[in-house]
């Protein structure tokens, strides 16, 4: 087992000390002691701990109420529900890495700024505008003289209802910005990124919407899109458990 680094160690107190994280921690760590799931396969079930303990995180947020820390519960329930996904994912990737089954040079992050080079790798000039992605998590790796190597954007969604056009649609931006084209002159294009990174989808799909054909075609854009949701999956979009191999096969 492998030492995570303070900053690992404080986000992982973090998203535990999160009083709608607990219920599913809890839940977790009972799959995990039981060796009911492993904690790679875990990812594949984030879906589940997210519905099983909507209740538990519903009576949590009427105490809440009742103490006057929270003043809408229907508020409070929409901004846990895309929050809890992806400090799932943050949490169960460190304890991933935790167990050895990540590289110590790969990191997770939720606030981009603390990537070096952050700017030149996100923002896209076009003219005197910028674009930049719709980011939830970064993923990137760290050569030997603590410089950056390569990177994962990963935009998260509860819901393909939600806005999940806006990330391919940067990607599309980016695979102009990189290609010399009429269209890259025509808006005064330019993006000088210290390395080309790349970007991924992941979705827990509430309302079972990926196989609705403008959505499936959607997932072609991405260079790989993931689903935390214990269900037979296609080629287009991948289990979330796979991100652990894929992450090792792309970001060494």
């Amino acid at each position: 087992m492998r030492m995570l680094n303070k900053d690992e160690i404080k986000t992982l107190k973090e998203i535990e000390s999160k009083y709608y994280m607990q219920p599913m921690i809890v839940k977790i760590n009972v799959d995990i002691s039981t060796k009911t799931l492993s904690l790679q396969e875990i990812f594949n079930h984030l879906y589940g701990y997210l519905v099983d303990c909507k209740d538990e995180v519903g009576n949590l947020i009427q105490k809440r109420i009742q103490k006057g820390e929270i003043k809408d519960a229907s508020q409070a329930r929409k901004s846990i529900a895309g929050s809890a996904f992806s400090n799932l994912i943050v949490w169960v990737f460190l304890k991933n890495k935790e167990q050895g089954s990540i590289k110590q040079n790969i990191f997770i992050t939720s606030k981009i700024s603390s990537i070096p080079q952050w700017q030149d790798l996100f923002y896209i000039k076009v003219g005197e505008e910028t674009q930049k992605p719709d980011v939830d998590l970064v993923i990137y790796s760290l050569d030997s003289n603590a410089k950056l190597h390569k990177s994962l954007i990963l935009s998260l969604k509860t819901s393909l209802r939600e806005r999940a056009g806006q990330t391919y649609k940067w990607k599309l931006l980016m695979e102009i910005a990189n290609t010399e084209s009429s269209i890259k002159e025509k808006y005064d294009i330019s993006y000088n990124p210290p390395i080309s990174p790349l970007v991924c989808f992941a979705t827990v799909n509430f309302y079972n919407e990926i196989n609705n054909p403008q959505h499936r075609g959607m997932f072609k854009f991405f260079d790989c899109a993931f689903i935390g949701k214990n269900i037979q999956t296609g080629d287009f979009i991948k289990p979330l458990s796979y991100l652990i191999d894929y992450i090792g096969e792309n970001l060494q």
